[in-house]
């Protein structure tokens, strides 16, 4: 049989559907929320359990085809083209122990999913922006998220891994394990992960939303966010966002095709002092928007309302040292109303607790960074324009930059092996190298941003 060729009776033997390209439910299910980049995988496999996991893996291992995996599909950064597509979206479940604060998630959960279990006991997750997420994927980037500068990583709050690697077995890794300090910040290089123990959180509530400043205060808007950042208590994570907004019927009437600027904030302190925290933006000027309140954690993706429907999207980022004026003005000048190439672009800020070295190893380096400079540009028919563009962009803040950020990494092709070697130091990546050479040599997992076996 050749490496395209897949007759029926030799397909792994599973509890969900393995689906070829002729059958009725195949674009289904490797449909995702990147809609920028379309699968055409060989052999799909819906799994529901660890087991058809390990199936579809050994399956892939014996007839030499590479491996994707996909849950929700928002982190897609190739195309499976020709190989196994496992599809984790049916593993959801989800154990909450309320005494240890633990969490053991399957593969397909997502973050509201998560969100709503933890707290039914008072605790939350440590997610991101968006409730659609899928918590592993999500996790095995790194999970920089909505209460990062208090606590840290996601991936630092992970207990147990288990995973299926290229030999086809079912792993359970904790600290201390090799593969365990590979597999935490570099997506799905290393298997596939079936469920993840986490450590949550003691929060209920959180004081947040956005403050929106139309076109005229932007540039002010900015510079002041940037000098509030610098002191700021550690359980204060915030971000600043610039786009103009698309001329569509799925907007409001009053938003279309404004360019604004959004402050994101995401507080666990108490109201009055959030209030007195935030006193400075406002003082900016009149604001579009002000909605900043006492929020129960289970409406925390109302914070940055990233937009639920699946669409295109590529991406740039870079982690910053610091963040002067002159880095600033620069990112807004590319970036602004009169920029060739439209996009969502801002910065978050970083430090507190990202900063502190994690418990145990793992691949997630330049935690000195302060700020991470982000671009989010809808792919087009002229793809080249579009990544340089996003290169253009990414060179107003190089003189700062000291790597990338591989949650925020969205594009394949040069720019997309440039970006992940940068998000890791060379002492980091050739232990990665190595391992990957120990574990995946034949290199099966390799579309989601690619670390080479040598």
């Amino acid at each position: 049989m050749t490496k395209t060729a897949h007759h029926r009776n030799e397909l792994p033997a599973t509890t969900g559907a393995v689906l070829l390209p002729e059958d009725g439910d195949y674009r289904a299910e490797i449909d995702g929320f990147q809609t920028a980049y379309t699968h055409r995988p060989a052999v799909v496999v819906a799994a529901v359990h660890a087991e058809d996991v390990r199936a579809a893996v050994e399956y892939a291992a014996r007839h030499g085809l590479p491996i994707a995996v996909q849950a929700t599909g928002h982190g897609l950064a190739a195309p499976a083209d020709g190989g196994v597509l496992i599809n984790t979206r049916r593993m959801k479940d989800i154990r909450i122990d309320a005494a240890a604060r633990t969490a053991r998630v399957a593969a397909g959960v997502q973050a509201g999913e998560l969100i709503a279990a933890a707290a039914a006991h008072g605790l939350a997750p440590l997610n991101g922006s968006s409730n659609s997420v899928g918590v592993v994927g999500y996790t095995l980037g790194g999970g920089l998220g909505l209460l990062a500068r208090e606590f840290g990583y996601a991936a630092d709050h992970v207990r147990v891994i288990e995973i299926v690697t290229a030999d086809g077995r079912l792993r359970r890794l904790s600290p201390g394990d090799e593969l365990f300090g590979a597999v935490l910040g570099t997506g799905g290089n290393f298997g596939v992960v079936t469920a993840l123990e986490l450590e949550l959180v003691p929060v209920t509530t959180v004081y947040g939303g956005q403050l929106q400043f139309d076109a005229p205060l932007v540039p002010q808007a900015l510079e002041a966010w940037r000098l509030w950042t610098a002191d700021l208590p550690d359980q204060l994570t915030s971000a600043f966002g610039m786009m103009t907004m698309p001329d569509i019927p799925q907007f409001p009437a009053h938003l279309r095709g404004r360019y604004l600027a959004t402050v994101n904030i995401a507080y666990t302190g108490s109201e009055a002092d959030g209030e007195r925290l935030v006193a400075p933006l406002r003082a900016i000027g009149e604001r579009f928007t002000d909605n900043l309140k006492v929020l129960p954690y289970t409406d925390s993706h109302t914070i940055h309302s990233d937009p639920p429907q699946p669409h295109p999207y590529t991406a740039t980022n870079a982690l910053l040292a610091e963040l002067p004026a002159d880095a600033t003005d620069a990112f807004l000048e590319a970036t602004g109303p009169g920029s060739d190439l439209p996009v969502v672009a801002g910065f978050r800020h970083l430090g507190g607790a990202l900063s502190r070295p994690a418990a145990y190893e793992s691949a997630i380096d330049h935690r000195d960074a302060q700020y991470v400079a982000r671009a989010i540009a809808m792919p087009g028919p002229d793809a080249d324009a579009i990544t340089a563009g996003l290169a253009r962009i990414r060179k107003t803040v190089e003189p700062w930059a000291i790597g990338t950020n591989l949650n925020f990494l969205y594009g394949g092709g040069d720019r997309g092996e440039t970006e992940t070697r940068a998000a890791y130091t060379a002492p980091t990546y050739d232990r990665l190298a190595a391992l990957k050479a120990k574990y995946d040599a034949d290199n099966l997992f390799r579309f989601n941003r690619n670390i080479q076996p040598r």
